[in-house]
């Protein structure tokens, strides 16, 4: 069946014909984001939602959303989106951050301009009949310090029009690097300084509770006299009755404004104060931003719904086109590991270490992690997946390490795992070989080649004679056929393993007849899902 995707958004007819040129059942609905209620009785029927900002994707809505695999967000803010829930139900989230980048730079340039030389006033003022030449003098850009919060994919397009504009920039995010900020040609600079130098200050960073308020009463006074502030980012950045206390005083000389605390704003304190510009969400409002934001969603939903790729995920590692078949044998194998350790742990995990040896260490080993995270959380939690086992996983305060190296075997490669609980550490290794199996190569340091199958048993034991015909005895007067056997011992007389692989579940009284012999120490029976093998 073909996945179906609901559009509830304004979307261009471009958008829905790349959804049904790549095979995917679309329903284009375009207000019904509007309609709560309607919304919540259908959301059940799709695989897929497309949205821009009317939609609300809140948890209520999400825990309806039965089928729901990802979220497309037409635009780069997600705040109309619960990413916690969604992650919690294995749904991955997507913006499109790069559509409306330039278009949203624009925007703030000139909101800056329009600040600087008060041209909506001076405009009213002119076509009111007046002429009032001085009342309206405004101050030049060039050679002026511009500070820009968050320089990010944004925020860098507005760094390069500030220096072409003759602009001193500087930055400051916390996720800027030096060698990135010398090849924007912008100063990298801590918060309060970027307050005490700066003569316009623009914001474009996401709203999150660290950035919540971030331009407040105590972030004015340390400015300059004079300053002007601009934000085309997201409302709430701002403390408004901050900003305009600090207008009234004339801290600060002017503000463009184009998001606010609530939306959509048809009153607000800042109306009507002098030289106070403010637009109505405009910052992503251009034909070609809006076009462009459209298309990528689009492209980006159809490509995980159809091949598996996921790009620009908030909630995922991105996984390209490209990178999807040559990564599938290897999730498999990584959610195979953990779904293994999941099934043998049965005290509270504490850390997990993940080994990328030889030439998977060059893959994306971000989704590889996520996989095996999916895989031992499952047999605790039947619905986990790739897009919610991390959250969950940091929820249990489970400490999460990943170490890549190169070859250091007869292997190309293999990925080793490593599970701490309060009492033990447990291992396990594996690998794919050329038919794209995943194969065991090593638990608790014990070297064994196994197949992976849907049924399977494990068993530990002291390395005495007997036990192979014993396992073999138990399981034939059952009726349960071994499909495969694989051996394992760290020295003779020691510790030893074995894993078989068989054609249906173990029954209780047969594995209460294989742990009853004394050389046994345990016998766990596993499953593992068909569709990964």
């Amino acid at each position: 069946m073909a996945p179906r995707v609901l559009v509830s958004d304004k979307l261009s007819p471009t958008a829905v014909e790349i959804f049904r040129n790549r095979g995917i059942d679309v329903d284009f609905q375009p207000d019904i984001g509007k309609d709560k209620d309607k919304l919540l009785e259908i959301i059940g029927d799709y695989d897929g939602l497309a949205i821009r900002s009317a939609t609300k994707a809140t948890e209520k809505l999400i825990a309806a959303a039965h089928r729901l695999k990802v979220i497309g967000r037409a635009g780069i803010g997600v705040d109309n989106v619960d990413i916690q829930a969604a992650s919690r139900r294995g749904i991955i989230v997507m913006n499109t951050p790069f559509g409306n980048s330039i278009t949203t730079a624009e925007h703030a340039i000139a909101m800056m301009l329009a600040v600087a030389r008060q041209l909506p006033e001076a405009n009213a003022s002119t076509q009111a009949g007046k002429w009032e030449k001085s009342k309206f003098m405004g101050v030049e850009i060039t050679s002026k310090t511009l500070g820009v919060i968050g320089c990010g994919n944004i925020g860098s397009v507005v760094a390069a029009r500030g220096i072409g504009l003759k602009m001193r920039v500087i930055a400051f995010d916390p996720f800027l690097s030096e060698k990135r900020a010398s090849e924007l040609g912008v100063e990298k600079v801590e918060l309060e300084e970027l307050f005490r130098r700066s003569d316009f200050i623009t914001l474009h960073t996401p709203l999150t509770d660290k950035t919540r308020g971030v331009i407040d009463a105590e972030a004015i006074a340390m400015m300059k006299d004079g300053v002007r502030i601009i934000n085309c980012a997201r409302g709430g950045l701002i403390v408004e009755k901050d900003l305009v206390e600090g207008l009234k005083s004339g801290k600060v000389a002017g503000a463009g404004i184009d998001v606010f605390e609530t939306e959509p704003a048809t009153e607000n304190q800042l109306f009507g104060m002098a030289n106070v510009v403010c637009t109505p969400h405009l910052g992503a409002s251009t034909s070609e931003a809006q076009e462009n934001v459209a298309l990528q969603v689009a492209e980006q939903m159809s490509d995980y719904l159809v091949d598996g790729a996921v790009s620009n995920a908030i909630n995922m590692p991105s996984i390209t086109a490209e990178e999807a078949p040559v990564l599938k044998p290897f999730v498999k194998l990584a959610e195979v590991l953990g779904t293994f350790v999941g099934q043998v742990t049965d005290e509270p995990i504490r850390e997990v270490e993940i080994l990328y040896d030889g030439h998977i260490a060059g893959l994306n080993t971000n989704a590889l992690t996520s996989a095996a995270l999916a895989g031992l959380i499952r047999p605790q939690v039947s619905d986990v997946n790739m897009v919610s086992a991390p959250v969950m996983a940091k929820e249990r305060g489970i400490v999460l390490s990943q170490i890549k190296r190169d070859k250091s075997g007869v292997y190309d490669g293999y990925i080793q795992l490593a599970v701490k609980t309060a009492k033990r550490t447990r291992t396990i290794a594996g690998t794919c070989f050329s038919d794209g199996k995943p194969r065991f190569l090593q638990i608790k340091g014990i070297n064994l080649n196994a197949e992976v199958g849907q049924h399977m048993l494990y068993t530990t034991n002291n390395d005495a004679p007997g036990i192979i015909g014993l396992l073999g005895t138990v399981f034939g007067e059952a009726k349960v056929n071994i499909a495969n056997f694989a051996l394992g011992r760290n020295r003779p007389g020691g510790d030893a393993i074995a894993l078989l692989y068989l054609d249906k579940q173990v029954p209780q009284d047969v594995l209460d007849d294989v742990l009853a012999n004394e050389e046994i120490i345990s016998a766990i029976p596993l499953e593992f899902d068909v569709s990964v093998l």
